[in-house]
């Protein structure tokens, strides 16, 4: 355990550091308290003079004025050091944050896919505010509380070694119990911590679908879920009061004990002539500079090992490795054929694409239809570069597409996809969402209007700057497609993906979103995961993916004649009509999965 800790304390050292905290309001802070603790101790010594010498006729306005100029320049000084060591402590936090929030966003997809949303948040701001009250609060304590201990205890030799020394013994007795305690805090707060993220999570998975929860009566079984969470925290909370209800009382008994061995030794050398009355009164007065802090220090290392289990966390989260945008040469066109060569993928143990290999020519439409688990959007993410395959690879030309800087890759592809994901702000925000540049107001107008979303913008009060609500609630599925398709016209890729765009719409709205496609498709290099017939029968090339094999290419009307399985999908989407009409399907719905 004792191993485990000492990795723990230089793990936390190091994540301080790499925050770069400012050496000159530190030093200022340091010296502030130097500066206040050192003031501190003049006022037992004067009180020592003024016991022993205390008379009517001795007291005057000048001593007076002394004392109060002590205290007043001490309580100045505490106020800077407070104030700084505060500044110091919250950009710490401040620094620790913004690495994780860079970290985050840098994650690669299959990050996501292993971990919950709401433990990842817990990490940001459960476990960072863990450190936050530690470096804000505890610290500036702590900082303060060593001077003014290291001081008092000097001042104490001095005044008496012999009661210092009885004294000093009790310490180590103290700390015999007070360490063991402090370990078992350690390992409760970190199973807190722990506990924090699951219950996070839960909250996070209910309150994002909390549609779906009520639509399936789902209430009562996420409630005990919830609880359940609850019921855990509460357990924790209260064995951590146990540990420090025994650390409280063991800590006032040793100082009661403490006071008990001065007072009652210190009085008997004031009776033997070997003390006076107003070393005593000091050295009481710099005891309880002693006293105090101790009770910081043991709330001090209380938080310190909270602050370990929770750096843990965040240093395990910032060694995860993350995406490199940088590293490759930048691609600047793609005038060039994709290919496809031999590629395989599997989610764990599940083999998803198996050797697949087909071309996409430039500024063609590849279509790719299948049945549902086939493998079309994990060929998407692949495009995308979300994963890294198992085997084979995707070349534009002769390079491997991994040659290219992941940023420059990835700006000339436009993904409009079947969910059509909005983010929470104005449909302004969405539509430029992603891009570096200020958009003027007439690229605006006329992306929105290429998509057919001019329609509905231009009849809503706010226009462009209406909210959407959190993922584009207050829009109806066709409105959010439209949107998205702006995006994609605005970001002028020159390889367009469209993930089933239409598959989940009315036919009204599929017929003025499936217009606004048409403008997107416009002399680019498309590849659509088909859903519509009227996507499919324009395609140049049709990829029948069947259990992540191809199992045929051709056009529309190659693979109706030759591919029996394409075949059913087409007929099962002609709705009641004769054999004549069936064999004649353009114009027609296809459902492929």
């Amino acid at each position: 355990m004792k191993k485990e800790n000492n990795v723990s304390s230089k793990q936390f050292i190091d994540l301080i550091k790499k925050t770069n905290p400012p050496k000159l309001k530190l030093s200022m802070a340091i010296l502030m308290s130097v500066i206040t603790t050192l003031v501190g101790l003049c006022v037992p010594l004067f009180t020592k003079n003024f016991v022993d010498k205390f008379s009517l006729s001795t007291l005057n306005a000048a001593q007076i004025a002394l004392l109060a100029a002590v205290l007043l320049a001490r309580a100045a000084a505490g106020g800077i050091s407070v104030y700084l060591l505060n500044m110091v402590g919250n950009g710490i936090v401040a620094g620790i944050r913004d690495r994780l929030w860079k970290k985050l966003i840098s994650l690669p997809i299959p990050f996501y896919d292993n971990h919950q949303t709401g433990e990842t948040i817990s990490r940001m701001t459960n476990d960072t505010a863990v450190i936050k009250n530690l470096a804000s609060e505890h610290f500036t304590n702590f900082i303060n509380g060593i001077i003014s201990v290291v001081g008092s205890v000097i001042f104490l030799l001095i005044l008496d070694w012999k009661l210092t020394l009885i004294t000093l013994v009790i310490v180590p007795v103290a700390m015999l119990v007070i360490i063991p305690i402090g370990k078992q805090m350690h390992r409760i707060s970190k199973a807190t911590q722990d506990e924090n993220a699951r219950f996070t999570a839960i909250l996070s998975k209910v309150l994002m679908e909390v549609r779906l929860v009520k639509s399936s009566n789902a209430e009562e079984t996420e409630y005990y879920n919830g609880k359940e969470g609850i019921q855990n925290l509460l357990r924790f909370g209260i064995k951590e009061g146990k540990y420090q209800a025994m650390l409280g009382p063991v800590i006032s008994l040793i100082l009661m004990l403490l006071l008990v061995v001065i007072i009652g030794y210190g009085g008997m050398r004031v009776s033997s002539g070997a003390l006076s009355a107003g070393s005593l009164v000091a050295y009481l007065l710099y005891l309880f500079q002693i006293i105090l802090p101790m009770t910081q220090f043991a709330m001090f290392f209380t938080e310190l090992q909270k602050a370990k289990g929770a750096t843990e966390r965040i240093i395990t989260l910032l060694d995860h490795e993350e995406e490199d945008y940088a590293s490759g040469r930048v691609l600047l066109q793609v005038d060039q054929t994709l290919h496809v060569e031999d590629l395989r993928f599997a989610y764990k143990d599940e083999e998803i694409l198996k050797g697949v290999s087909f071309s996409v020519e430039p500024g063609k439409v590849t279509a790719i239809v299948g049945p549902s688990g086939s493998g079309k959007t994990t060929l998407f993410s692949l495009f995308e570069r979300y994963y890294k395959p198992n085997g084979g690879e995707i070349k534009l030309g002769e390079a491997p597409i991994d040659q290219f800087t992941l940023a420059s890759w990835r700006s000339k592809i436009g993904y409009v996809s079947q969910e059509s994901p909005l983010i929470a702000g104005t449909i302004r925000d969405n539509i430029c969402y992603g891009l570096d540049r200020k958009v003027s107001e007439d690229e605006l107008q006329k992306v929105a209007m290429m998509a057919y979303a001019d329609q509905f913008i231009n009849d809503l009060p706010d226009g462009f700057d209406t909210e959407v609500g959190e993922r584009g609630i207050k829009l109806s599925g066709g409105q959010r497609q439209r949107i998205g398709i702006a995006r994609a016209l605005l970001r002028d890729p020159q390889i367009l993906m469209l993930d089933e765009a239409t598959s989940s719409l009315d036919s009204k709205s599929e017929i003025v979103v499936q217009q606004a496609l048409n403008n997107l498709m416009a002399g680019r290099t498309t590849i659509v995961i088909a859903h519509r017939l009227s996507t499919v029968v324009d395609s140049e090339q049709i990829i029948f993916l069947e259990k992540g094999e191809i199992t045929g290419t051709g056009t529309h009307q190659e693979l109706f004649q030759s591919h029996d399985l394409y075949r059913e999908f087409a007929l099962q989407q002609l709705h009641k009509q004769d054999k004549e009409a069936k064999d004649e399907v353009y114009g027609q719905d296809l459902s492929c999965g």
